[in-house]
């Protein structure tokens, strides 16, 4: 697959989506953000102040750099006192009630954006560059934000609709374009961990989005065997894996106009589905309003299979892949999301032992190909054709 000219990306007219998006500031500074459904949210929305008295933010963590593996290691001392798995009650990221004040201010939203008040990253950006050597170290900058998904306490992504996962992904496109323009962040990641097996410390339904000071080493490694695809081949590696999964057809989980979901042929976990445009897009503010109504659609229907295996919801990490910003070997990238899950029977959860663990080396429990056949058995019961 040669890589295809670009459809004119959504355009965010500035400060605005056509109904939003909506700034604010917290008590202690921090940006908050509000996204609507429709203009008519966006129209009758009052900015309501945030009158807690919070404590200053705290001090930026360290990067160290790892010498033996060549990664950077952020050491965040201060997430040792975030608020861990709270009650209904007391949950931060429900709107605020005459008797609860929380992280928003608001008695109602759609969907809001506010930077991470116990960040890993962060909240100042780079001013120099430190050598990758054994001993370096430099403050941890970048950003990190909390995407709340809506104010229901109970709710899933996947129980929200397809109209509101339109809206997350706006505002997943909204702040990849201006986190990445920040001066010192390299790559965006937007993401959602489901799940107290998956180590949530909050159960509310949200997503957060880290702009790192470097490649992430994931990344850096898939562009590495691009260029060397790229060397041997003359083609883009991500063209020809997508081309190679459409002649098996095996692991697809589904085919649409512009996006393909399907169970990777060497797939490391028991579920693991990519979902990735049909045409070569960097990043998430590239994607054209047709590209964004179509993924909202088919990541609701991919959402609801995944619930639909198993009697209880299963848990799952969902993380987009974006471009870096500055790599030499950017042109390579091709935005896709990765949802996996240590799920590999009802009552029984992969962990990381041994081989994966120390070595990297990973050995799978259920084949890639009966992962697929499930996930589509699933999406037929999920949509009521069985």
């Amino acid at each position: 697959m040669s890589k295809q000219s670009s459809p004119s990306p959504t355009s965010f007219g500035g400060d605005s989506l056509g109904h939003g998006p909506v700034r604010a500031a917290m008590a202690d500074g921090r940006e908050l953000i509000y996204f609507f459904d429709s203009p008519d949210r966006s129209a009758e929305f009052v900015v309501p102040a945030d009158t807690r008295e919070l404590p200053p933010r705290p001090p930026v963590s360290e990067l160290r750099y790892d010498a033996l593996s060549g990664e950077w290691v952020s050491f965040a001392a201060h997430r040792q006192t975030r608020t861990h798995l709270p009650a209904a009650s007391e949950c931060p990221l429900c709107p605020t009630r005459s008797d609860m004040a929380s992280e928003i201010p608001a008695a109602s939203y759609d969907v809001a954006v506010f930077e991470n008040r116990f960040p890993s990253f962060g909240p100042e950006q780079h001013t120099s560059e430190v050598a990758a050597e054994l001993g370096a170290f430099t403050p941890s900058h970048g950003r990190c934000e909390v995407v709340a998904f809506g104010p229901g306490h109970t709710d899933s992504l996947a129980s929200l609709g397809v109209e509101r996962i339109r809206t997350v992904i706006d505002a997943w496109a909204h702040r990849s374009t201006e986190l990445g323009a920040l001066e010192g962040v390299e790559q965006v990641f937007a993401f959602e961990n489901r799940g107290a097996e998956i180590g949530v410390t909050l159960h509310h339904p949200h997503g957060q989005i880290y702009a790192y000071p470097y490649t992430t080493p994931r990344t850096a490694n898939q562009l590495a065997r691009a260029v060397s695809h790229r060397e041997r081949t003359g083609r883009n590696l991500m063209a020809d894996i997508l081309e190679f999964e459409l002649a098996d057809g095996k692991r697809i989980v589904e085919r649409g106009t512009h996006w393909t979901a399907f169970v990777p042929y060497a797939a490391r976990m028991p579920i693991e589905v990519h979902l990735m445009p049909n045409r070569q897009v960097a990043e998430l503010g590239e994607l054209t309003t047709e590209e964004r109504d179509e993924l909202a659609e088919m990541y609701h229907r991919l959402l609801c299979s995944v619930d639909a295996l198993y009697p209880t919801p299963t848990p799952y990490i969902a993380g987009w892949f974006q471009a870096p910003r500055t790599h030499p070997n950017r042109d390579e990238a091709w935005l896709h999301l990765q949802l996996t899950s240590p799920r590999r029977a009802e009552n029984k959860m992969k962990y990381l032992a041994g081989s994966e663990a120390a070595m990297g080396a990973f050995i799978g429990d259920v084949t890639p190909e009966t992962s697929a056949k499930s996930l589509r058995d699933a999406a037929s019961r999920a949509n009521g054709d069985a």
